[in-house]
């Protein structure tokens, strides 16, 4: 499960540009055919784009966060997104929040500063950061995700210094991390289309205005943007994800095997583990959707316990750097090496210099027949692309992943077997190839998974 950043950047002043333009499109490629679309006011050629962003807005805010009169939310945005961060605050006061608090972000800032700023201060939060996590923690702020950001955007800044950055974030907004993973509130992460984004998504559009075109279809049709009745469709859609998680917890596993190539992995699990999918309720009994899009149904592996080796399928995005080819070794639960063909220096940073990355948290089914996985696209992206494949999280697991793991201490999870860490980072292992067993405590096996695709 994608979770939500708790970075907090500075902002500054959209630009829109105005064009006036008739195009005729078509993309056999990607299934879209447009026809002498007129557009104005926005660089776009999707019908009707202004009403389905304001579609996908209210779905983020009432059925994602599910704000109800009285909450604080916190929206973190790229200021490439104003029109939506404007449509989202909107509709979070029309369903009665109480306030709206926007943390903008921007890839050319954060870059400079990263390149250029004093070491010293890379390694420092500051204290006003801390107290605004405080403010919205006693506040139990719903927490709003929405990543644009451009997958490769910090390509080229020394490893050490986003390493140094990462883990000082990590330790500082603690707190924030472990009430969401415990549900103590809600929280969505979500995507809008960002330019440098959909130009990695989509290298062979023939312009910056068609690729960014296509991932919004993209974004929409996995969200459901495009059903005429987007809040029943993701009901039924959570229905199917909640029948496959009663089946595997009723089952209460020892123990995965994961086999495919260059994957062949034993995985124990948590006495009392629970399978999660896609609703969650906070600890005000609240429902929220923590991803959206989502395929997944997850739980968290027994930290202690992981044997063999695992191989990457989809490259990850992780810091601003895309790494790909990942082959991670375990031996008795904890990764005793780990390599890639591109981003290694970037990967060993993060599982030997963050606590508690040397283990896993999460360990996620999504069969290869996912909407998303049968698009084709690679999205460089861990909220869609972990919706395509089974996939396996490197540091903290969620609280609830274990039953009344949510009022838990840490020692206490820890002694559950649930990892505990400053990082979550989810790397894609799935495959039409891949076949799981599930193992129970006498030895005997139930296939999971056979060719990619879901078994029982």
């Amino acid at each position: 499960m994608e979770s939500v950043s708790v970075l907090f950047l500075f902002g500054y002043l959209y630009v829109m540009i105005k064009a006036k333009a008739d195009r005729k499109l078509f993309s056999s490629s990607y299934g879209i055919l447009i026809e002498n679309y007129s557009f104005k006011e926005l660089i776009m050629v999707l019908p009707n784009f202004k009403e389905n962003l304001e579609k996908y807005a209210k779905l983020l805010v009432a059925n994602g966060i599910n704000v109800q009169p009285g909450h604080t939310v916190a929206l973190s945005i790229d200021v490439e997104q104003a029109e939506l961060a404007h449509l989202l605050v909107k509709e979070a006061y029309a369903l009665g929040a109480a306030e709206v608090i926007v943390q903008w972000s921007d890839d050319t800032i954060n870059r400079e500063r990263f390149l250029h700023a004093e070491m010293n201060r890379i390694e420092e939060v500051p204290a006003y950061k801390k107290a605004e996590m405080e403010y919205l923690l006693e506040k139990k702020a719903s927490r709003l995700g929405v990543r644009s950001s451009d997958p490769g955007a910090f390509n080229g800044v020394a490893p050490e210094r986003l390493s140094a950055h990462a883990k000082a974030i990590g330790a500082a907004f603690k707190p924030m991390q472990v009430a969401t993973q415990s549900n103590k509130v809600s929280w969505t992460v979500a995507a809008a289309a960002g330019k440098e984004w959909a130009k990695k998504v989509f290298p062979n559009a023939s312009s910056d205005e068609e690729a960014v075109d296509l991932l919004w279809n993209q974004i929409f049709k996995t969200c459901r943007v495009y059903e005429k009745d987007p809040v029943r469709a993701w009901k039924e859609h959570a229905d199917r994800l909640d029948a496959k998680a009663r089946i595997l917890n009723e089952a209460q596993f020892s123990a995965l095997h994961y086999t495919a190539p260059g994957t062949d992995l034993t995985l124990g699990l948590p006495k009392n583990h629970v399978w999660e999918s896609a609703g969650a309720i906070n600890a005000q009994g609240e429902s929220f959707l923590p991803n959206m899009p989502t395929e997944e149904v997850f739980t968290a592996p027994d930290f202690r316990r992981a044997y063999g080796y695992v191989s990457s399928t989809k490259p990850l995005s992780y810091n601003g750097n895309i790494i790909e080819g990942i082959k991670v070794t375990f031996k008795d639960g904890e990764i005793v090496d780990i390599t890639a063909d591109q981003g290694e220096k970037v990967m060993k940073n993060l599982v030997f210099n963050n606590n508690g990355a040397r283990a896993l948290g999460e360990c996620a089914l999504v069969p290869d027949s996912s909407p998303i996985s049968q698009s084709g696209i690679t999205f460089f992206n861990t909220l869609f692309d972990e919706n395509a494949s089974n996939h396996l999280a490197i540091g903290a697991a969620y609280a609830t992943s274990v039953e009344g793991g949510a009022d838990m201490t840490e020692e206490e999870l820890k002694a559950a077997g649930l990892n505990r860490s400053d990082v979550h980072v989810d790397f894609m292992i799935g495959s039409n190839q891949m076949n799981i067993d599930g193992i129970h405590h006498d030895g005997s096996r139930v296939p999971i998974f056979r060719n990619g695709d879901w078994v029982i």
